[in-house]
């Protein structure tokens, strides 16, 4: 098909205590499960350093140029699948893989402090939560000022909002990485819904312009 959306979806190396990291195990799900037929969807697993993070991404927008990019992160403290509502510009303290964090403790000198996805995090949240999933999704708008954020921040920065930002829980607290997968799924294949919802309000919206404007 040649209108096949385009979707990348990330998942980061193990870090820290979590020698096992779901999101890439999810991710990996994800892709066994895929996105249908008109979806063209690609993977990736991202290394837990900053540095390593402001390379890999200009690559992926520009190599791909996804109608959007979805990075997908582990959460200790999360029990739900959180979806973020927008990443932060400054904070950046602790060290990653590599012992390093930037000097400035921020994605981009001259960036605003917060920028936010186009997708209306609630409604996607609202639908799949109403779909009957079996895995409970929520939103939250604090990605944790580490390579979540960071990922996040850089991410939206690079593709001009369109971009989400998913925290999973460990593995087995309490979901399976089948449940993760099907979640990721499910929100994934929602916020497209958005974006081509979106797309033909805008398309419909020029042309009304257009017209009112030949008869101006």
């Amino acid at each position: 098909m040649a209108n096949k959306k385009k979707v990348i979806a990330t998942g980061f190396e193990p870090f820290g205590k979590h020698a096992v990291n779901s999101s890439w195990v999810a991710v990996q799900e994800l892709e066994r499960l895929g996105l249908g037929e008109a979806v063209d969807l690609h993977v990736c697993e991202v290394p837990v350093e900053y540095q390593a993070v402001q390379s890999l991404l200009p690559s992926l927008w520009k190599e791909h140029e996804p109608q959007l990019m979805v990075h997908v992160g582990v959460s200790g403290l999360a029990t739900t699948v959180a979806l973020e509502q927008c990443g932060h510009n400054k904070g950046y303290k602790r060290l990653d893989n590599c012992s390093f964090c930037p000097a400035s403790q921020c994605c981009m000198d001259s960036g605003p402090d917060c920028i936010r996805s186009v997708l209306d995090m609630d409604t996607v949240c609202e639908r799949v939560n109403d779909s009957g999933l079996g895995v409970t999704v929520s939103v939250s708008k604090d990605a944790g000022r580490y390579l979540c954020d960071y990922t996040y921040y850089t991410s939206l920065y690079l593709g001009q909002g369109h971009s989400a930002f998913i925290h999973v829980p460990p593995l087995g607290k309490p979901y399976s990485s089948q449940d993760l997968g099907r979640a990721l799924q499910a929100a994934i294949q929602e916020m497209l819904k958005l974006l081509e919802l979106d797309h033909k309000h805008n398309k419909h919206c020029n042309h009304k312009h257009e017209h009112q404007h030949e008869h101006d």
